[in-house]
């Protein structure tokens, strides 16, 4: 085989009648031609490949078909291009090469060795105003505002992720050096994000996506399902299980929660898992009771106040609330409390961000999460004007709604059993054993005041147990509870009314009940109750005259 075929390129053409009617390079040696054209009508249904070429002609060849014609493009070995490759077996390369270049996120400007801009892609001469091609042969820095690529080229190496300013927007940039023979040649420019504000998008759904990852993984390793903060919301129901499964969702996103529910279900300990599960557990989770927020020194107790602000500040200034949750989260307890002239004040800060000290002229900005607690009903506060519904807006970025004990009842025995540990810890005692009838009897209770109530009663009962287990006659305020379950009509001093009239004031408390479970659904409570909404609808009219 002759020489000029192990260091140059070759190009060869056959028609139709298999005659090579076009050869350079490599190809004009006859061994490396008589591998190329054997199987020519094999090759042509094929419509191109890759030929293993003998190891003695150092070189690799590929091939396409263009209607009766085949071309082959032969290259050293020793010299294979990655660009050589796409162009030689993708029929549509020039296509793709063009999308690269004019597309803002994989298009590029080159430098050459001396930083001079070699070419700048149609869209950026659109973003900088640079009529086309005047900006060829120009130093890079006389045409991209705070670019580094003349650095990028004089050391080497590479600025990967790196924020640049140009005019009044900030791009995500990658600045490669491009060597060629072991010498630096140039560089490519190129963005990498539209801007930082996509990346901090793709850190909270990385953030988001691990919690939900750990989330599953304990489910399947059979250790406990939930971390330490959610353990200690007790149950298993499919209220409490829903419950906890969108905490874990929730927490790791920077969106405000609103949490409501009765008086007793926990909504502070949910606060609580929710900040400790997301991204700022590290930093401070601040309390803030708006109902005991006094409107005189609301201003100081959210913004602080510098040193003499007023008669009886102290010397060194106080911090605000919003200033604590600086990094964390704010949590406001019982915000539907909160007086109408205290919420215009809140909003506005919950808007910017930005607070003034009392007494203090600089502007301060707090980045905090915040976390709301409520048992109020927000749309009747709305619709009778005691409730801002722009501040509603923003407090419910995300509502989560803890269920009332009556909707957990299956929870009882294991809160029970946690509520006596608990007890039994803190005075190093001996944990109670529980009668199996007691679990009927505090599932027959109502519980107005949810867990916070059950736990009152069952740590009373362990007072009041003389012995090693606890039995309803230990609940010494049976009496008071279990009659809380039936109608007032049929309760009294010893005087019991008469059949119809405790049967009606029965089906009158049965349908509140109903209707309290099902959050005023009455179609809903109707067929729990296995009545017609017209026999429903007559029984409140009832009521109402």
């Amino acid at each position: 085989m002759g020489g000029e075929r192990a260091d140059s390129f070759g190009l060869l053409i056959v028609d139709g009648q298999d005659a090579a009617v076009f050869a350079v390079g490599c190809v004009k040696d006859p061994g490396i031609r008589d591998v190329l054209l054997h199987g020519l009508e094999e090759k042509r249904t094929q419509g191109g490949g890759m030929i293993a070429l003998p190891a003695a002609a150092g070189a690799v060849a590929v091939y396409r078909v263009f209607g009766d014609s085949i071309a082959f493009f032969v290259q050293p070995a020793q010299r294979s291009s990655t660009f050589f490759n796409l162009v030689a077996t993708v029929d549509f390369a020039d296509a793709i090469l063009d999308h690269l270049l004019k597309s803002p996120y994989f298009s590029m400007v080159v430098v050459d060795e001396q930083a001079r801009v070699r070419f700048l892609p149609p869209v950026h001469e659109k973003f900088f105003g640079i009529e086309k091609g005047s900006a060829i042969g120009k130093h890079v820095t006389e045409v991209i505002e705070n670019t580094n690529l003349h650095e990028v080229v004089r050391s080497g190496k590479s600025e990967i992720g790196k924020l640049q300013k140009m005019g009044d927007v900030t791009r995500v940039v990658n600045r490669i050096p491009i060597v060629k023979s072991g010498k630096v040649v140039g560089a490519i420019g190129q963005v990498l994000f539209k801007g930082p504000e996509t990346l901090q998008h793709l850190s909270e759904e990385v953030t988001h996506l691990r919690s939900e990852l750990a989330f599953y993984r304990r489910e399947f390793s059979g250790t406990p399902p939930y971390p330490h903060e959610l353990q200690q919301m007790v149950g298993d129901s499919d209220a409490m299980r829903q419950l906890k499964s969108d905490i874990v969702k929730v927490a790791p996103l920077n969106v405000p929660v609103l949490i409501i529910g009765e008086s007793g279900t926990g909504k502070e300990l949910a606060a609580r898992a929710i900040h400790e599960l997301s991204p700022r557990s590290k930093n401070r989770m601040v309390f803030l009771n708006a109902a005991a927020l006094p409107t005189s020194l609301v201003e100081s107790e959210l913004f602080g106040y510098e040193g003499g602000a007023f008669t009886g500040a102290g010397k060194a200034g106080r911090k605000g609330k919003f200033e604590m949750a600086d990094g964390g989260s704010l949590f406001f307890d019982e915000i539907g409390d909160m007086p109408i002239e205290i919420q215009v004040k809140l909003l506005r800060i919950l808007q910017d961000g930005v607070y003034e000290r009392l007494g203090g002229n600089q502007v301060g900005h707090s980045d905090f999460r915040l976390i709301c607690a409520s048992n109020r009903d927000f749309q009747s506060m709305i619709a009778d004007g005691q409730f801002r519904l722009d501040l509603y807006y923003r407090i419910s970025g995300v509502t989560i709604r803890m269920p009332s004990l009556r909707e957990r009842l299956d929870d009882i025995p294991a809160l029970v059993q946690s509520i006596l540990v608990s007890f039994a810890d803190r005075h190093r005692a001996t944990v109670k054993l529980v009668s199996p009838r007691v679990y009927d009897f505090l599932r027959d209770q109502p519980w107005p005041g949810n867990v916070r109530q059950l736990l009152h009663e069952v740590e009373k009962a362990a007072i009041f147990c003389d012995g090693p287990e606890i039995t309803i006659d230990n609940f010494r305020l049976t009496g008071e509870i279990s009659q809380s379950r039936a109608p007032k009509a049929i309760r009294g001093k010893g005087a019991f009314q008469s059949i119809p009239e405790a049967t009606a004031a029965l089906e009158k408390t049965m349908v509140e009940e109903a209707l309290l479970r099902h959050r005023g659904n009455k179609k809903k409570a109707a067929e729990e109750l296995g009545i017609s909404r017209a026999y429903l609808y007559k029984k409140l009219h009832a009521e109402a005259d």
